[in-house]
């Protein structure tokens, strides 16, 4: 999922540098969406780690 973060990213500023004002800002919108879910994630993924590995 980070990876899909890192491809919109580019795109957004790809299309920013051309001068595409819509699709940059939507890339950059699912860009930032995508690396909030990936953070949750991996933030829910560790504190479940933490709480079996004290069992």
């Amino acid at each position: 999922m980070l990876y899909y973060a890192l491809v919109f990213f580019v795109i957004a500023i790809i299309a920013a540098l051309l001068g595409f004002g819509g699709i940059a800002a939507g890339a950059a919108g699912i860009a930032k969406l995508l690396a909030l879910i990936f953070i949750v994630l991996a933030v829910v993924s560790l504190a479940f780690e933490l709480l079996r590995g004290r069992r």
